[in-house]
Parts: C-alpha cells; sequence; structure tokens
C-alpha cells in the first residue's frame, strides 16, 4: 500500500513534535523534582535557627564539641527542647529559656523527663506530632566539626547532606547536616509536584493538538506546489504544452514550479518550431518536386521535347533539392555536435579576401561595389576549418546577391583585439524589420513571408553560417546598420603561432 507523501510530511511533522514535548516534560519533570526537593531541603534547614543557637550556646559554654561528641541522650534532648515543627504560644515564648542561657546539667536532665518537659500536658495532639516530627529529624540530622567529621548524628560523612554553618565569634565551628531525601515524602510536597505535573501534561496535550492542527495544514500547503508540478507533468506527457503553474512563493517549490514553466515554454516554442520546420520542409520540397514532376510528365506526354535545354532545366531542379537535403544534414550535424571539422593553422583575413575575389564577377554583374577596408596588417592566425569557412562567407555573400538593391555597395572591415578576430560585413540596404532581425538564423526563415522562389534561396544559409561560426567558438550576430542596411558582425578567437601549431600537432596524434 502506497502512503501519500502528505501522510508523510504530517507524520513527521507530529512526531517530532511528540518526541521534542515528551523529553521536554521528562527534563522539566527530572529538574522539578530535584530543584524542588533542594528548596523543600534548605527550607526545612533554614527552620532550625532555634537548634542551632542551642548548638552554639553549648559550644561557647566548653568552647570546643567534647560535650557533644558521642552524646546522642544530649544530642536528642537538645534537640527535644528546640520546639523543632512546633509553633509556640505566648505563654511559652515567656517560659521558654532565651538561646544563651540554655545549659542542660545532669541534674535537669535528671529531674525532668526530656520527652515530656516543657511542653504542656493540655496539648497533648500537638505535642504527639512534635515529638512524631522530632524523631523523624533525629534520623536526619548530624554534627560535624569545622572539617565535617561527624560528631554525634545518624551520619557517617557529610555526603548527601544539606549542610548549615555554626559560627562563633565569626569562625566556623562545625556544620549541622540534613540529610536529602531521595523522593518527596510529605503529603504537601507530593501533592504540589501532582498538581504542577497535572498542569504541565495539560499544556503538553493541547500544544501537541495544536502542533497536530499545524502540521496538516502545513503539510497541505507544502504539497499544493507539489500536487500542482504532479499534474502539469501529466499534461506535459499528453503534449500540452501550453501548461503552467501558478508560482505563488519564492521558496524553493517556488523556484520549481518557475524552472517547470520556462521547460514548458520551451518545450512549446519547440513543438512549434518543429511544426513550423515540418511545414517549411514541404513547402520547401514541394516546388522543386513539382516543377520535376511538371516537366517530366510534359515529356513523356510529348507536350516538351527531351532536350538538352530541358534536361539542364531538371537538373538545376536536381541540385537545388540536393543542396537543401545537404544543408539540411549539415544542420543536423552541427546541432549534435558532429560537424565535421579539419581543423588547421589558417589566417581567415585570406580566407575572407580570397572568397571576395571568387565573388567578384557576380558583384559587378549586380552593380554592387564592395568597399574592401581589411587593410594589410600582420597576419592572424586562427585554427579552423578553411574550407568551412569559405563557406561561411559565401553564404554571406549569396545573401547580399539575392536581398541587397542594385546598384549598391558591399563594406568589409576587421577590428583585431587581444584573442580577438571582429569581421564585418555590411551592405547598403534595404535592412529588416527589428522583430525580424533575431529570427534570421532560424532554420527556413525568410523575410519573405511568401517565400517565393523568385530571390532564389531556402532559408537554410544562415543557419549554416551561425552553426559554423559557434562550431570554432565563435559569435555571430545581425543588425541593422545606421546607413539603411544589413550587417553581419562575426567573432573569431585567434592565437598565437605556438598554440596553434601545438594544437595541430595534439590533433594529428
Amino acid at each position: 500500500m502506497r502512503t501519500k507523501l502528505s501522510y508523510k510530511i504530517f507524520a513527521a511533522f507530529l512526531l517530532t513534535f511528540f518526541v521534542v514535548l515528551a523529553l521536554m516534560i521528562l527534563s522539566i519533570r527530572f529538574f522539578a523534582y530535584q530543584n524542588f526537593s533542594d528548596y523543600v531541603h534548605k527550607v526545612e534547614i533554614e527552620m532550625l535557627d532555634e537548634f542551632i543557637d542551642r548548638l552554639t550556646a553549648e559550644y561557647e559554654k566548653h568552647q570546643s564539641w567534647d560535650s557533644m561528641r558521642g552524646n546522642f541522650r544530649l544530642w536528642y534532648a537538645t534537640l527535644r527542647l528546640s520546639n523543632l515543627g512546633k509553633k509556640k504560644t505566648e505563654e511559652e515564648e515567656k517560659m521558654s529559656l532565651p538561646a544563651s542561657g540554655f545549659m542542660v546539667s545532669e541534674h535537669a536532665m535528671g529531674t525532668k523527663n526530656p520527652l515530656t518537659w516543657p511542653f504542656r500536658d493540655d496539648d497533648l495532639e500537638t505535642e504527639q506530632a512534635h515529638f512524631k516530627y522530632v524523631y523523624r529529624m533525629l534520623h536526619r540530622l548530624t554534627l560535624f566539626d569545622e572539617f565535617k567529621t561527624p560528631l554525634v548524628g545518624r551520619s557517617r560523612s557529610a555526603e548527601g547532606h544539606v549542610l548549615r554553618r555554626i559560627d562563633v565569634d565569626g569562625k566556623t565551628v562545625g556544620w549541622l547536616g540534613l540529610r536529602k531525601h531521595e523522593r518527596l515524602s510529605h503529603p504537601l510536597d507530593v501533592a504540589y509536584m501532582k498538581e504542577q505535573f497535572d498542569v504541565f501534561y495539560l499544556a503538553g496535550g493541547a500544544m501537541l493538538f495544536l502542533a497536530a492542527v499545524v502540521s496538516y495544514f502545513l503539510s497541505r500547503n507544502l504539497l499544493a506546489p507539489v500536487k500542482q508540478l504532479t499534474a502539469g507533468t501529466r499534461a506535459l506527457t499528453s503534449l500540452k504544452f501550453d501548461t503552467r503553474i501558478d508560482v505563488r512563493s519564492k521558496d524553493e517549490l517556488g523556484q520549481l514550479a518557475a524552472d517547470f514553466n520556462v521547460m514548458a515554454n520551451t518545450l512549446e516554442k519547440s513543438k512549434q518550431m518543429r511544426q513550423q520546420w515540418i511545414t517549411d520542409i514541404s513547402h520547401e520540397l514541394r516546388t522543386p518536386l513539382s516543377i520535376l514532376r511538371g516537366e517530366i510528365e510534359a515529356m513523356q506526354d510529348g507536350v516538351r521535347q527531351t532536350n538538352r535545354h530541358n534536361l539542364d532545366s531538371l537538373h538545376s531542379e536536381v541540385l537545388y533539392l540536393s543542396k537543401i537535403v545537404n544543408d539540411l544534414h549539415d544542420l543536423s550535424l552541427a546541432e549534435t555536435g558532429n560537424l565535421p571539422l579539419s581543423k588547421k593553422k589558417i589566417d581567415p583575413v585570406r580566407a575572407f579576401k580570397e572568397t571576395v575575389r571568387i565573388f567578384e564577377t557576380r558583384f559587378v554583374q549586380h552593380q554592387i561595389t564592395v568597399l574592401d577596408e581589411l587593410g594589410a596588417d600582420r597576419k592572424a592566425v586562427f585554427y579552423g576549418d578553411a574550407d568551412r569557412l569559405t563557406q561561411l562567407f559565401s553564404n554571406l555573400f549569396e545573401n547580399v546577391l539575392r536581398y541587397a538593391d542594385s546598384p549598391g555597395t558591399l563594406r568589409l572591415w576587421k577590428v583585431e583585439e587581444k584573442g580577438r578576430l571582429m569581421l564585418h560585413v555590411e551592405d547598403s540596404g534595404p535592412g529588416v524589420p527589428e522583430e525580424s532581425v533575431e529570427r534570421l538564423f532560424d532554420r527556413l526563415y525568410r523575410v519573405d513571408h511568401a517565400r517565393t522562389r523568385a530571390r532564389g534561396g531556402s532559408g537554410l544559409g544562415l543557419s549554416i553560417c551561425k552553426s559554423i561560426v559557434e562550431a570554432h567558438g565563435g559569435r555571430i550576430k545581425a543588425q541593422n546598420a545606421p546607413s539603411g542596411g544589413l550587417r553581419f558582425d562575426i567573432e573569431l578567437p585567434i592565437v598565437s603561432h605556438q598554440s596553434a601549431e601545438k594544437q595541430e600537432h595534439d590533433d594529428e596524434i
């Protein structure tokens, strides 16, 4: 059974919060018990002021702890007479001896029972509670000297005790130790902690419920773009390339949605180009094929004679078809990066000039005046295919002969920079509409939308020019010149003689 991603995210959020909440409550529980226990013990030992005063008086009397060392009877009597855990009445306050004058003698211990004196007989219930409290404290209290060595009491070390200093004349003479409880035992303490943790558990439950609600809506909000992406992807697989996703955020999911829209737009344009490509190819091939079919059928029907002139006409149409097929083949190789290049060390400017000489006669026939501003500067070294460069320049000159008005001019010049050579070809016009400039290098694109063959051309020449330049690591662009004509800028990388020779040697190996 497949679990939805929304359930997984919801469960992950909820489980994480539950674990954090459980750890938090356990930590609070542990430290609360620990801190509250320490607080209770500190309160208990702070309530022994009278007992501390009596112990101080006993030390001052003997100037040592000799009277208390191991004397459990005196220890108990002192503890019993300190009214621990008992609120004294005004009469008892008057009857009580001041702590500084407290003294327990053997005669007093013999005539007065330390279990009953000086308590009142008419409040037996209070006295019994007091006795129980003293008895509990007797097992927990220990007297230590200044070095924390036990003198009297149940303990043998100060470890596990809350200690309170006993000072005489500003000097620490001993310590009173109260053994800590491992767990809270007093009903009031236990009840207080229970109330506190009931509040913790209730707050934790409310927080867990709130976390569940937040996790639910958060998982839905996070997965909303994912669901759109899923639906959009399925639409793309159904060739619905006009599908778009509404981008509502600027996070990673929003960026993913934006990238999806870019991909869908690219696929849509690719589909349109492919459809246009098929239409253009069928149009380009239909015309020469129709001419061939018409002339051949005319010869078969005897309407036209099978002579050299008619055969030459058929041959020209076959050559035109062959050129289209060859250009398409070159373009497909260039797009896959497999355009064959025989790179050698050449001078691109020289190849440029040689191509101009080849077209001199045709320029004269079309009344195109060539303005050669290339100059005779030092030789530029370029590592490339001379035949492909000739094909590049020939296609550009064919474009001038085909579309430039007669009479007209063709201006040629170059700009050489560090590592780059710029060759410029500019005719006298006319130019092209601005919206068509960027599309001049598209396959089968011609500014003449009627696509007549009056001026010839298949619309593949400039596409091949771009492929050749890019295969050599250069760039080419077209723009309308200020003079009113069309200008092509060709940028080629040039290298030193040493670099070209090294590259040529590596290719031969």
